[in-house]
């Protein structure tokens, strides 16, 4: 084992207890005690199936958590035990990977603005893989960072939805003067970067990046520049009800690489999955209150607001906010719920807070203070490595882990079972740890039930 991660960082659950189970000892104990404060519990066993399957479909790419999208210690720790890198937006961020211990060849910075501050940080400690997209950026890196290794962002997504101003990422047209400046400034050039988020996964569009991507090599060959890295970025799904499965976006990016970086060619592939590691395998339960009864009349078509102990889920994006309204929050207790009547509500954060609108038009059963909330696919982007807006704490998270996923990453980091019966239950071959991916034990277990 590498060392990051250990028996003590998580709960162990064994077969016949699922952590849906750990979800609602917790919940009776928090009721026992009266306690409202909103907490996540999180399965990294799930998470070690979906970097078992990354791996599997993409064994090309190397991936790079971005630590924005879930800071959490538990995730952190995993993923560093599994070998994956970070890719890091700020000296926090850089800060807390490498306060576990996970060193700085195995980092990031990848956001396209970096302070002054954070530069000299990040070369302070080793850091030395960054992007820039303008000369900005490029004369900041130059005057703080002369060990710096430079990507250079290009923005390669030419639809017709893809606002300048919301993108970041020079255009192929100003490639030539960047590099040319860059090497008038002594900065070491490697590789080339893009993030299409979820527009990459129309296959023709992530093709095309990636063939803007081999111009720009091409281009950096002619200055004279030794490019070996493409970051492809990332945008993969977290659940599977999305138009598109995983296996499917990654036969689509196998067939873009071979075609424009075939193996052999000196290139090392890299990408930055977030939502996909994190999404599923977080759930989130929050407790009620207040209400308000809403009068009809009144705009909207709502029959009731309720406020909530925590407005994490207000700093989300936008684009996560889906998790909170399909599906719709989970309800689960010892009250009966399945004939009681629906009615249109609101949610919003703490009532100090409560400009936090968490969402709208949910139909649920009628709420009453102290009900329990259950929200799944929770993972992405609702724990961040600063104090939530307005100095709310952040949610307290437990971790659990089957048995059978632990023995899986002592599998797949080369430490063979302990015993027979360790040795029957896993499945061989498995030369790779590839196979572990659908033999885990861990069953999907964050499923809606009542309110409590």
């Amino acid at each position: 084992m590498n060392g990051y991660l250990n028996e003590s960082n998580f709960i162990m659950v064994e077969e016949g207890f699922t952590t849906r189970d750990l979800l609602e000892n917790l919940l009776g104990e928090l009721c026992q005690e009266n306690e409202q404060q909103a907490f996540f519990v999180a399965d990294l066993g799930d998470i070690v199936k979906k970097h078992l399957r990354f791996l599997k479909a993409l064994p090309r790419v190397k991936p790079y958590f971005p630590v924005k999208c879930n800071s959490s210690e538990g995730v952190i720790r995993l993923l560093a035990e599994l070998g994956a890198g970070f890719a890091c937006a700020n000296k926090a961020e850089i800060t807390r990977v490498q306060g576990i211990g996970v060193p700085a060849d195995r980092i990031f910075y990848s956001s396209p603005c970096k302070q002054v501050a954070h530069i000299r940080y990040a070369a302070s400690h080793g850091v030395q893989l960054m992007t820039f997209d303008n000369e900005v950026e490029l004369s900041k890196v130059a005057r703080t960072h002369p060990r710096a290794r430079m990507l250079l962002g290009i923005a390669a997504d030419s639809s017709p939805s893809a606002h300048p101003s919301m993108m970041f990422g020079t255009t192929l047209k100003s490639c030539r003067l960047l590099l040319e400046t860059a090497k008038e400034q002594d900065v070491e050039v490697v590789g080339i970067s893009f993030h299409l988020g979820s527009r990459g996964l129309e296959p023709q569009t992530f093709a095309q990046a990636v063939a803007a991507a081999q111009l720009v090599f091409d281009m950096g060959s002619e200055l004279g520049y030794r490019m070996h890295l493409l970051d492809i970025g990332g945008g993969f799904p977290g659940t599977e009800d999305t138009r598109a499965r995983f296996e499917e976006i990654a036969a689509m990016i196998n067939s873009a690489l071979d075609l424009y970086f075939p193996e052999g060619c000196g290139v090392e592939i890299v990408a930055r999955p977030g939502r996909y590691y994190v999404t599923s395998a977080f759930t989130f339960a929050v407790s009620i209150t207040a209400l308000e009864e809403v009068p009809a009349e009144q705009s909207g078509s709502d029959a009731r607001r309720a406020w909530c102990t925590t407005s994490v889920m207000a700093s989300m994006e936008p684009s996560a906010a889906s998790c909170l309204t399909a599906p719709a929050p989970g309800l689960g207790c010892t009250r009966p719920c399945p004939d009681l009547p629906l009615l249109s509500s609101s949610l919003r954060g703490p009532p100090e807070h409560a400009e936090d609108r968490i969402a709208d038009g949910l139909e649920l059963p009628e709420l009453h203070l102290g009900d329990w909330l259950v929200f799944e696919n929770m993972g992405a982007y609702t724990i961040t490595t600063s104090s939530p807006l307005g100095g709310c704490p952040q949610p307290q998270v437990t971790y659990a882990m089957s048995r059978m996923a632990w023995k899986a990453i002592q599998l797949f980091l080369g430490k063979p079972p302990q015993t027979e019966d360790d040795r029957e239950s896993l499945c061989t071959p498995l030369s790779c740890g590839w196979e572990m991916a659908e033999t885990l034990c861990v069953t999907p277990v964050f499923t809606p039930a009542s309110i409590i």
